[in-house]
């Protein structure tokens, strides 16, 4: 006979085993969007400890609605290897244009990201940053819950290396050191220019301070640079080249 108080158990006591073993890492990803999730793969195939921290129930950041709920995204030419990498299938739309199915983009890199060893933890929000001898070296955590509501409850913090800021247009990890006044200055992202939009996103993925990386949308309103829409072969090169850069000083 199914005991309730069992089920209680198996997720309760699994759940913060996942918990526990997650409060040291080598990279905490913020964010759970196309480049985050790109970036957690390549860390934790590298052998990197690595996980995600994504404020929503769901996970996958833009991908699940394509352009204005038309649920197909565009990859260009430049990042169709990494389309074969997660075993995507796509369709030729015109020379430098692939179309992919937006389902299966965000199904199929949450997946194989679970699998190569990255822990995904939604529903939790960060919402301030650790800062020691001027390096960030990790993340301040709460229910996402606990934030909408505006309940006065105290956070817990999680140790890593280096923490990305994956957040998207925002920015909102970075934002944490304008508010403490350890950077001058977030522009925010300009008007859409796709082209642009895909070169900078890769040129703008960098440490903007010691430990902390941008990936993705954060790292293009970081430095001001264009949004670039429905097509997301910048996004997942930014995240392969945020891990690339951090395994290689880990």
């Amino acid at each position: 006979m199914l005991r309730d108080v069992t089920i209680s158990r198996a997720i309760i006591e699994s759940y913060f085993k996942d918990l526990l073993n997650n409060l040291e890492l080598d990279v905490a990803i913020v964010g759970a969007g196309p480049s985050g999730m790109v970036a957690a793969y390549y860390l934790a195939k590298g052998g990197a400890k690595v996980a995600i921290f994504e404020k929503k129930l769901s996970i996958g950041g833009g991908i699940w609605g394509g352009a204005m709920g038309f649920n197909k995204i565009v990859v260009q030419e430049e990042a169709k290897e990494i389309l074969d990498e997660f075993g995507i299938r796509y369709e030729k739309f015109e020379e430098g244009y692939y179309v992919a199915d937006a389902i299966e983009v965000a199904t199929t890199i949450a997946s194989k990201v679970v699998k190569a060893g990255v822990k995904i933890f939604n529903m939790i929000e960060v919402e301030d940053l650790v800062v020691k001898n001027n390096r960030v070296s990790g993340i301040v955590i709460n229910w996402t819950p606990v934030n909408m509501t505006g309940l006065h409850v105290d956070p817990l913090t999680v140790e890593a290396k280096y923490v990305i800021d994956s957040t998207g247009h925002g920015a909102q990890v970075t934002q944490f050191l304008l508010k403490r006044g350890l950077i001058e200055r977030i522009p925010g992202e300009g008007p859409m220019w796709a082209d642009q939009g895909e070169r900078l996103t890769v040129e703008n993925t960098r440490e903007v301070y010691p430990g902390l990386y941008v990936t993705g949308m954060a790292a293009n309103a970081v430095s001001g640079a264009p949004r670039m829409g429905p097509i997301f072969g910048g996004m997942f090169l930014s995240g392969r080249k945020a891990a690339q850069e951090i395994l290689s000083k880990l």
